[in-house]
């Protein structure tokens, strides 16, 4: 009898180990799997010249497809207007300038991350009259003569195409002549809409403007030694919080997929 109940207890004992090994591959199986982490939600505000703005909002969605949770946020003005608003405190992260003058102005005032201030990109300026325009106009020379009535430009004060258009009008000596003919922009996209509409006869805009619509012709191109040269520098704005995604984009702007859409736009290297 006891040896009968030694058995019974022994094969209890056995079926009660083989039952706890059968559940542990099945807790195993069940325990949850860890999401992988989504990357972090990042704005970088992009302080940019409006003769920049077809180019960028090219670049912004192939930036963000090799930059997974970024967002690239635009705000386009003119390079003085723009360099005004940072010194004041306007939150940007990056600065990209159509003038040397607005970025040096910054960078004295410790207002730009210096080691990261680069040149991306260069331009040309150019006469431009409306598509249809039957005006008789085939020089910058000729703006002195009785056919235009009324030049827009950029304000030379905030504008660098205005800048560069008062350079190149006080070269050939036209600049105080044609002081009661000109029509003032606040930005030089606003001087290409002018034209464009007929509010003015002639404008005075990058080549990069110019190539973009199709409602105006260029007349001609200023040679590059009547006006200082045109080169776009960026830089990291100082008291920008994304520094490295700020860098990440300066990088991505002057890598070759860069280059090759900004040249697409008209600019040059």
């Amino acid at each position: 009898m006891r040896k009968q109940l030694t058995a019974i207890f022994a094969a209890l004992s056995m079926l009660c180990a083989a039952g706890c090994g059968a559940q542990a591959p099945s807790d195993q199986q069940t325990a949850p799997q860890q999401q992988p982490a989504k990357p972090a939600e990042t704005t970088l505000m992009v302080s940019a010249a409006a003769s920049l703005t077809d180019a960028l909002n090219n670049l912004k969605p192939a930036f963000e497809r090799e930059h997974p949770g970024v967002t690239v946020t635009y705000n386009f003005g003119s390079s003085g207007k723009l360099a005004s608003q940072i010194e004041q405190g306007a939150p940007a992260d990056v600065f990209l300038s159509a003038s040397k003058q607005d970025m040096d102005r910054l960078e004295e005032k410790q207002l730009i991350a210096k080691d990261t201030r680069l040149a991306f990109a260069k331009n040309e300026l150019v006469l431009i009259t409306a598509g249809s325009s039957p005006l008789a106009l085939a020089s910058f020379e000729e703006l002195g003569g009785d056919a235009v009535k009324h030049l827009a430009v950029g304000e030379p004060e905030s504008v660098p195409a205005g800048r560069y258009a008062k350079e190149t009008l006080e070269h050939l000596k036209l600049w105080d002549s044609l002081s009661g003919k000109l029509v003032f922009a606040s930005d030089v996209r606003q001087v290409l809409t002018y034209v464009e509409s007929g509010n003015a006869d002639a404008g005075i805009v990058y080549a990069s403007d110019a190539a973009i619509s199709p409602k105006v012709k260029v007349i001609a191109t200023a040679k590059p030694e009547w006006h200082k040269p045109i080169v776009y520098p960026g830089a990291v704005v100082a008291a920008s919080r994304q520094a490295d995604t700020a860098k990440a984009f300066l990088e991505y702007l002057t890598s070759e997929k860069g280059k090759a859409i900004l040249q697409t736009y008209g600019f040059r290297e």
